[in-house]
């Protein structure tokens, strides 16, 4: 027993020896060495990429389907053969044989779920309300500018104005006109008497009748401030009286009077101060009407060019939308075939929503600058133009030459209607401090009258006379006052009988304090129209300075628009040859096409600014009218 028990002892050392030496070699035949497997953001694009945990040699191709990726084929496992055991031989580990090629069962096709390609969306609905696509209105800058002058209703009013200021001219010119009058009149006076040389008799009543037809022409001097009168008084009486030879008798009397200031209202006076001013007014309403004018073409032209810019707009966004429409139908074809991932629908959906938002946007800003156009071109709300579609067919045009400063501000201070209207208000001011100065002098008016008299009439009326009483008493009345009234008329025109008068009047004002006042507050009034000149011209002079400024920074604009478009082409052209063979994602294209897209719209709103900053300009110099081929009749007051 005791020899048996170190011989077992030793075989089982020398076993547990061999097996530690035999178990890492069974391991090492058995388990494989994993291949390091490649970064697949540094291998070329259609590189087989091995999949972790698949075998060693077996790679995955990027067109596989999804769910055959990443699938390994079954390891075949390796079993251990245990020896008899032998303390001489030691046991060796042996591969389990392949087995044959009925026991390898190919993996199941995977069950993928049919895909169909969607039908694109249709375009968003661009119809405006309140007008008609089959109603359009072709308009260019000219016709815009012609229907403004014809139908705009700011410059009807000042046209109205100027008419207005007309009429208030000839009313009062009025005042020099030849005035006639007339005031016929009959009178009949029954009156007792109480001499016996009244003629009344026993009765001791007088009875009289009297017509009067006295016609008179009178008229204001134009200069000078004299006026004259010439008056034909003709009268027909009747008497009762037995001691008149003359019943009835016929007298008549023209006289001319006239009357000629020397001080006070010679030169001017309150009528002719009122004319000379009335024709300033006139000529300032001439100027606020082309003011108005003015006003009114530059807000057409800023109104269209922005029609303009909405169309371009409009047809930039569409044309922006149907490259999202083309990019969504790609993708839905790719998304078919199983190239894309379903994944990739979705953002492309997302940009086009977006895109149709700002094409949507696009069209209500048509229909607003469509509607400020129609405003300013059409008399009313019912012209059946307002459901019409206008069409600009003027482009923005651009010079390239610079602004000459000097010469805008000159033509200015020729041109701008506010510094006319200003020197007229100037003129007026002189005008109130020459009346108001000639106000305080005294008045010495030179009068004078020359009248020529004549008398006619039945002598020694009665039948109660003797003819000895009758010879007498037709001996004692001149022959030339027998007769009628012709009679007198011939007497008259014989200026046989004749006055003439010449004298004249004075008046001194001991103080004359209102004119005094009204002169000094013309004064002050000439030294705040100073101040208000110099403030005007200031403000022209920043209004020329600032649209000059604008011009120049548009057209620079310009320039810098057109080179950014033209890059952007560039740009979205080469975006587009990397997103065709995979090199690109449909992000990037994306901002391509919209830095495409807003890129035209710069260069198209630069374009519009530019030649609304001209139409600034034109205004600033006032050279709008002349620019515009647009000719305004002055007044002559």
């Amino acid at each position: 027993m005791s020899n048996l028990q170190p011989r077992a002892l030793f075989r089982i050392l020398l076993l547990s020896v061999v097996l530690l030496v035999v178990s890492p070699a069974a391991f090492a035949q058995v388990t494989p060495r994993p291949t390091p497997t490649p970064n697949p953001i540094t291998v070329a694009p259609g590189t087989l990429v091995p999949t972790p945990g698949a075998p060693q040699g077996e790679q995955i191709s990027p067109t596989a389907p999804p769910g055959t990726q990443g699938v390994p084929t079954p390891a075949r496992p390796a079993t251990v053969v245990p020896q008899t055991t032998n303390p001489t031989t030691q046991p060796t580990a042996q591969p389990t044989p392949p087995p044959s090629e009925q026991e390898v069962q190919d993996p199941a096709a995977p069950n993928f779920p049919t895909i169909e390609q969607r039908p694109l969306p249709p375009i968003p609905n661009m119809t405006r309300l309140g007008v008609t696509s089959d109603n359009t209105l072709t308009l260019t800058m000219n016709d815009a500018v012609k229907r403004a002058l014809e139908n705009n209703n700011d410059i009807e009013m000042a046209r109205d104005d100027v008419r207005f200021a007309e009429t208030q001219l000839h009313a009062l010119e009025g005042v020099f006109d030849l005035t006639y009058s007339i005031n016929p009149a009959y009178t009949k006076n029954i009156s007792p008497q109480t001499f016996i040389t009244s003629g009344a008799g026993s009765s001791g009543k007088l009875e009289t009748t009297q017509f009067v037809f006295d016609p008179t022409l009178s008229k204001q001097f134009g200069k000078g401030g004299g006026f004259y009168s010439v008056r034909w008084n003709n009268a027909k009486n009747t008497t009762s009286a037995n001691n008149s030879v003359l019943n009835p008798f016929y007298s008549s009397n023209l006289s001319l009077q006239l009357v000629q200031p020397l001080q006070r209202n010679r030169s001017i006076d309150n009528n002719r101060r009122q004319i000379r001013i009335q024709k300033k007014r006139l000529e300032q309403s001439d100027a606020d009407f082309r003011l108005r004018t003015i006003n009114i073409i530059t807000l057409v032209q800023r109104a269209y060019w922005d029609l303009v810019f909405a169309l371009r707009d409009q047809q930039n966004q569409l044309e922006n939308l149907n490259l999202t429409r083309e990019n969504l139908r790609r993708v839905e074809a790719q998304i078919t075939v199983g190239t894309k991932a379903p994944l990739e629908r979705a953002e492309v959906q997302t940009e086009l929503a977006n895109r149709e938002s700002s094409l949507l946007i696009a069209v209500q800003n048509v229909s607003i600058s469509e509607n400020n156009l129609k405003q300013l071109i059409l008399k009313d709300q019912t012209a059946p133009e307002w459901m019409a579609q206008i069409t600009p067919t003027d482009t923005p045009k651009f010079d390239a030459s610079p602004v000459n400063l000097n010469e805008a501000l000159k033509e200015a201070r020729d041109n701008r209607p506010e510094l006319r209207r200003l020197r007229l208000q100037n003129d007026i001011n002189s005008i109130d401090l020459q009346f108001f100065k000639n106000q305080m002098r005294p008045q010495v008016d030179l009068t004078s009258t020359f009248a020529l008299n004549s008398l006619a009439g039945t002598p020694c009326p009665g039948n109660n006379l003797s003819a000895a009483d009758r010879a007498a008493c037709l001996a004692s009345v001149p022959t030339f006052l027998q007769g009628g009234y012709a009679k007198s008329l011939s007497n008259l025109v014989g200026l046989d009988t004749r006055a003439f008068t010449i004298g004249m009047s004075f008046e001194f004002p001991i103080r004359n304090t209102t004119a005094k006042a009204n002169f000094a507050g013309a004064q002050i009034q000439k030294d705040q129209l100073q101040a208000s000149f110099r403030s005007q011209d200031q403000l022209v002079e920043v209004d020329v300075r600032n649209a000059a400024q604008a011009v120049e920074t548009s057209r620079r604009r310009v320039l810098a628009a057109r080179e950014a478009r033209a890059n952007a082409e560039m740009q979205l052209e080469g975006e587009q040859r990397l997103y065709q063979v995979g090199r690109s994602t449909t992000f990037l294209l994306f901002q391509r096409e919209n830095a495409l897209t807003n890129a035209r719209n710069a260069e198209l709103r630069a374009e519009t600014d530019y030649n609304k900053a001209l139409a600034d300009l034109q205004r600033a110099t006032s050279t709008t009218l002349r620019a515009n081929n647009v000719t305004v009749n002055s007044v002559t007051p």
